[in-house]
Formats: C-alpha cells, sequence, structure tokens
C-alpha cells in the first residue's frame, strides 16, 4: 500500500513545473541593495491567505521600526489595496509606459507601509510578454532606495511570472493551510523552485489551524515528502490560527493587525514578524478564551 507521502507526491506530478518549465527561468535581477531584504510570499493555490498575510506581515513589520515596501505583483488577481482600505490610479502595469516610472506608482498604505498596486484582470496578465516583464522589472531596480524590507505578494502556482519573483527573493514564505489540496500544491512550488535555485531559503507559514498539533502535523507531512523525494527539508515558520476577526477585517477592508491587534491571528502574525527580524523561533500563541468559545461553538 502507498504511504501518504507517495500519495502526495502522486498529486502533483504532472504539474510541478508545466508552465514552469519555460526557458531561462531564473533571469529576473531585482538588482537591491544588500542591505534590503526581499521576502516573495507565495502559494501553490489560491485562497489560502497569501495576500492577507503579505498585508498584515507588512504592516507588523512596519510597526517594528523597518520601513516596508509592498510590491503586489500578483498580475491578474491583484487585491492587495482592497486589503488596505485605498483606491489606486497606477499599479505594476502602467510601468509598461516609457514616461512612468517607480516613484508615480508608489503608494502610501496604512502605518507608513509604502505599496505598489498590482492590476487585476485577465486582459491585462495575457497582455505581459517576456518583452514587458524586462521593462517592469528595469524599472523596478530602484525599489530598495524606498525600503529597508521589501515583500513581494506573488501570484498562486507555477507561472512563468510567479517563479521568476520567487527566483530573485532572498527569502521565500510559502503559504498553505492543512487541506490535502494545498498541501498538493505547496509541494508543486517546492519542487518548481528546487528545479531552478540551490539557494533552499523557503519556509513554510502555515494558514487556518485550530491548534498547535495540527501545524506540527502538516509541517511533518509536507517535509518528509520534499525530503524523500526533492532532497529539500522545508522548515515551518509559523502558523496562524483560524479566525473569525480575519474575515470581519477583511469586509471592513483593513489589515487585521490593526482592527483587532489583540486577536490569535494577529499575535501569530506579530510574532512570525519577530522571528523574521531576529532569527528566533516562534513563540507559543495562546488562541484566548474567546476563540475557544468560538471554535467550540462553531462560531
Amino acid at each position: 500500500m502507498e504511504d501518504q507521502a507517495t500519495k502526495l507526491r502522486g498529486l502533483v506530478e504532472e504539474m510541478a513545473g508545466e508552465e514552469a518549465a519555460a526557458q531561462k527561468i531564473g533571469e529576473l535581477d531585482l538588482d537591491v541593495k544588500e542591505e534590503t531584504r526581499v521576502i516573495a510570499v507565495t502559494s501553490g493555490k489560491g485562497g489560502v491567505g497569501k495576500t492577507n498575510l503579505a498585508v498584515n506581515l507588512a504592516v507588523a513589520l512596519q510597526a517594528s521600526g523597518k520601513q516596508v515596501l509592498l510590491i503586489d505583483a500578483d498580475i491578474g488577481m491583484a487585491n492587495v489595496n482592497v486589503l488596505m482600505g485605498r483606491v489606486t490610479n497606477r499599479s505594476l502595469i502602467d510601468l509598461l509606459s516609457e514616461n512612468v516610472e517607480l516613484d508615480d506608482i508608489v503608494e502610501d498604505g496604512l502605518q507608513g507601509v509604502k505599496y505598489i498596486s498590482g492590476v487585476a484582470g485577465v486582459e491585462a496578465a495575457l497582455s505581459v510578454n517576456r518583452a514587458a516583464q524586462r521593462m517592469i522589472h528595469r524599472k523596478l531596480g530602484r525599489c530598495s532606495e524606498l525600503a529597508d524590507i521589501i515583500i513581494i505578494d506573488t501570484g498562486a502556482g507555477l507561472s512563468r511570472y510567479v517563479i521568476e519573483f520567487v527566483l530573485a527573493a532572498h527569502e521565500v514564505l510559502l503559504v498553505t493551510t492543512p487541506e490535502p489540496t494545498a498541501l498538493a500544491d505547496a509541494y508543486a512550488v517546492v519542487k518548481a523552485y528546487g528545479k531552478y535555485t540551490e539557494k533552499r531559503s523557503i519556509k513554510m507559514i502555515v494558514n487556518r489551524i485550530r491548534d498547535e498539533s495540527e501545524c506540527r502535523e502538516v509541517t511533518d507531512r509536507l517535509n518528509q515528502t520534499t525530503q524523500k523525494f526533492l532532497k529539500i527539508p522545508v522548515d515551518c515558520l509559523g502558523y496562524i490560527y483560524e479566525d473569525r476577526a480575519v474575515r470581519e477585517a477583511v469586509n471592513n477592508q483593513e489589515p487585521f493587525v490593526l482592527m483587532k491587534p489583540e486577536s490569535p491571528a494577529s499575535l501569530c502574525v506579530k510574532e512570525i514578524a519577530k522571528s523574521l527580524l531576529t532569527g528566533e523561533k516562534m513563540a507559543q500563541v495562546g488562541k484566548g478564551w474567546r476563540n475557544i468559545l468560538d471554535n467550540l461553538f462553531g462560531f
């Protein structure tokens, strides 16, 4: 009988590398200053909370005294500005115009975070060919002049555009949930990542967990599979509890670390930010009595 790791690998064997197998992947160089950290937040599939984490992590890091620039590189499904409650007139795609430079598209977000909006719409996404990408990449070269930390919210999946940004980053945060399909897609990302680089600077964040034991189970399951078949260890940077405060904040178009700063999800993101800055393991976060009751009664 096949073990669980083998089954997980079988789910994604055909996915990993189909789109990422394009020629000359890994050419993108963001040309940032050595002291500027570039962190890509990515996921194997949509709907796992990737963008919400990127926005709230940016706010938490900014509160820690760092100047943060958040780039919405999710061409086609951009919504960083929506989660910040902002309306923007220009976006990443405007860099395709010869007379538009980086300063023209950088927006002031919440709590001092600067951000560059992506562009929503399938037509725009499909029109971004390789030559267009090169123009965007060239103009993004000045981003490190604006921030200590650059967070790139990539698209989900394995498109060439996603892989390029993932490979260009110094660190990669892979967001998943405990669902088997999310784990299968996360494995596909690790496989594609390992195909094009030897950096191995990828860490996992498990979103929407019920308790810490679930995070450990998810981490062990994925790590056993990636080590066995890819020889790539994937450490867990942290976890985020299932928390209704997240939904409330999204509906209010405000980061949950600002709207509900003491909620379990907010405390988790703050601890993840601290871990990124100090290199220490994420401290244990309690769920709180209210959240325990919510889970107990199904709210």
